[in-house]
């Protein structure tokens, strides 16, 4: 058995994945909000020879290949002013929460919000949740919007709500529907109360770096081209064993 063959395989796999990733995290770079991805990498056991397979001791031989697995880094982005009152970004822990199309209820760490179609104020056109549900906005009201530290939406001197904050023991058990909306649909998710204050007129940016993710591509596609050079390097050494020992003469 060539485990070579299985190795550099498996490799070849791995790489073209973490290039997916590098593409969609470099894409979504100026989507406020977003959250990158992360491929990490570990050998494990493919399996197990057969009897005669056996080395001298007698003992089985074991060889393993790479696994992959992908996560969400929940680091935070940078702010970027704006300048607009309808905007927020939370320093420190939490997300807020949004309904989607459908009424399941995400978060996200997007705060870049507007009034949608219904007056409500909404990000991407989803209603925020409110404590005490969607925040409606009046539109003869041409007051200013501002949020408040603790999350307290006023429209001039008139309180139309306050922004539902929450977090998470382990958000790595979140389930991402897309890099800015998470959905916390896990049993095994913990939530606790956020503790991030909010800064009006800023949004947070995603948490990618561009350099440093054309750099993590240049090494995915070298890592490609190398394990592609053993598969090409182990199959020409196959064709000779396969002539030779074909042909005893």
């Amino acid at each position: 058995m060539n485990v070579s063959l299985y190795q550099a395989a498996a490799a070849l796999n791995a790489n073209s994945q973490w290039q997916d990733i590098i593409a969609d995290n470099l894409a979504s770079s100026s989507v406020p909000g977003f959250r990158k991805q992360t491929l990490s990498t570990a050998a494990i056991q493919a399996g197990l020879m057969p009897a005669s397979g056996l080395d001298s001791s007698g003992a089985p031989q074991f060889f393993s290949v790479p696994q992959t697995s992908v996560s969400t880094s929940f680091k935070s982005g940078e702010f970027n002013f704006t300048g607009d009152n309808h905007d927020a970004a939370i320093e420190g822990k939490g997300f807020f929460q949004v309904t989607l199309a459908h009424g399941t209820v995400a978060v996200t760490r997007d705060g870049e919000f507007r009034a949608n179609a219904h007056g409500q104020l909404a990000t991407k056109g989803y209603p925020v949740v409110g404590q005490n549900g969607p925040i409606q906005l009046d539109s003869n009201n041409h007051e200013p919007i501002s949020i408040a530290p603790n999350g307290q939406v006023s429209q001039g001197a008139e309180v139309k709500g306050k922004l539902s904050l929450t977090d998470f023991e382990n958000p790595e058990l979140l389930t991402q529907t897309n890099g800015v909306y998470f959905l916390p649909s896990n049993a095994a998710l913990k939530t606790k109360p956020a503790t991030g204050a909010l800064r009006n007129g800023y949004v947070e940016g995603a948490n990618t770096n561009s350099l440093g993710e054309m750099a993590n591509m240049m090494t995915a596609m070298r890592g490609f081209e190398a394990n592609q050079k053993i598969i090409q390097v182990q199959d020409e050494r196959l064709g000779r064993v396969i002539s030779e020992l074909g042909n005893p003469s």
